[in-house]
């Protein structure tokens, strides 16, 4: 009798067995730039793959990275961190780059003179303390911007809705759809992956020990996550959406379909290596050119091992690609 019962229990399908509980933190607020993780989750993409995954929204006051280096979290949007990593010697590493453009913007008033970056020599810019350690000085290099342009960026859109001069920076799936709703215009939007900057947006990141020594898990997250958003963009998105509604209430229906609609538009998902690679696309050489980029204005040091920030081993393999129209 016993051995009868050991053969059925070591005949039961995999899907009887327990999925593997993964937790999952993003770097904000739900929203639809996070739409393809919530759409894996309720469609049940993620248990297809073997996973239970909670989804931990980050957020003003939550710190996602000293949760997972509290072993909190098993992947996290830190990715953009990753030559970071390298600096500290944190034993981290980006897995899959989801965002092939970088979504962050500067808006400006119609009819000011401000409709493109060279435009916007020697005007004042609400700026972030984050931003000026970053982006700032890709824009500032290329196009001659001064640091006294610069203005304290509250994220309070009131200084900038009340004086037509100002700049802001922004998300284009969020102050460009507020400040029509606000105030009745469309502004100026200047998309920062158009211009020229190279880093990676939206990326995964985990520990090189969940990599080394579980690497079916690490596999099947990223495929999972992958194929989630192509459901997201090119499918139903209301299953995903309705999550995203739950664990932040403030999303309305419109703002939603406007941050999908923006992403699909302006190819921040399937544009560039994610075309012929799959979403979730890196490669080698794109990650070298940021790095010099960055270092050449002095965001990072010159010297670095830049292969370090990242792994390939689970990209780049036109997961999910079946389902692009």
């Amino acid at each position: 009798m016993r051995l009868l019962a050991a053969l059925m229990i070591a005949l039961m399908p995999l899907a009887a067995r327990a999925n593997d509980a993964v937790t999952f933190g993003t770097d904000w607020l739900a929203e639809a730039e996070y739409g393809g993780y919530y759409q894996a989750l309720a469609t049940g993409i993620y248990a297809q793959h073997g996973l239970d995954v909670t989804i931990r929204s980050g957020g003003p006051q939550v710190n996602q990275m000293q949760l997972m280096l509290a072993g909190r979290l098993d992947f996290n949007l830190a990715g953009g961190r990753a030559i970071d990593f390298v600096q500290q010697h944190l034993p981290y590493v980006a897995i899959a780059a989801i965002f092939q453009k970088d979504p962050s913007v500067l808006i400006a008033h119609p009819g000011q003179g401000n409709d493109s970056f060279a435009a916007l020599k020697g005007k004042p810019i609400l700026i972030g303390a984050d931003t000026r350690a970053s982006w700032w000085r890709f824009l500032a290099s290329k196009y001659g911007y001064s640091d006294s342009q610069i203005r304290t960026y509250t994220f309070n859109m009131q200084p900038f809705l009340a004086d037509k001069r100002l700049v802001q920076q922004g998300y284009l799936g969020s102050e460009p759809f507020l400040i029509r709703k606000m105030a009745g215009f469309d502004p100026v939007v200047l998309l920062l992956g158009d211009a020229g900057y190279a880093g990676y947006a939206n990326i995964i990141a985990t520990g090189t020990k969940l990599v080394s020594e579980r690497p079916d898990l690490v596999q099947r997250f990223v495929d999972a996550s992958i194929e989630g958003w192509y459901s997201y963009l090119n499918g139903d998105p209301s299953p995903g959406n309705k999550l995203i509604r739950q664990d932040n209430p403030e999303m309305t229906d419109d703002l939603l379909a406007y941050g999908r609609d923006v992403m699909k538009t302006h190819g921040i998902v399937q544009s560039g290596d994610a075309q012929k690679l799959g979403i979730g696309a890196m490669t080698a050489a794109r990650w070298s050119a940021f790095y010099n980029s960055m270092a050449d204005v002095g965001v990072y040091p010159k010297g670095l091992d830049v292969t370090r920030a990242y792994t390939l081993q689970f990209v780049d393999k036109r997961v999910g690609m079946k389902a692009k129209p």
